[in-house]
């Protein structure tokens, strides 16, 4: 099975539990679901089930949906550039914070010799 999908939930869910300033420990009791569950979930370990997605969702103050806004350029017809910034943005996605940073360092320099 394909875990980049997983991945990149997990991701999300990190994210949104940092955002509001979250332990796992407290994400999962708002949730009704064991920390460790949730650790899993946010190291792609755990193929989690979409009742549990609901609740995490509910206990983030999400809707289900937001979950899996990943900034994806949704048109009826994709072109090349969306399809292309789509597939960055999964990559980014599952990326660690230093290595975003070093990234976003070397696109701006980049973007000051064009």
């Amino acid at each position: 099975m394909d875990n980049n999908v997983l991945e990149i939930i997990g991701r999300r869910i990190r994210d949104l539990r940092k955002q509001r300033g979250l332990s796992q420990e407290q994400l999962g009791e708002m949730a009704g679901v064991h920390f460790s569950y949730i650790g899993k979930i946010e190291r792609a370990e755990k193929n989690v089930t979409v009742v549990n997605l609901e609740k995490i969702a509910a206990a983030l103050g999400v809707s289900f949906f937001d979950l899996f806004l990943f900034g994806k350029f949704i048109r009826p017809e994709q072109n090349e550039k969306d399809k292309i910034l789509n597939s960055l943005f999964q990559n980014l996605a599952i990326m660690k914070v230093n290595d975003l940073r070093k990234l976003n360092g070397l696109i701006y320099s980049w973007s000051q010799d064009q």
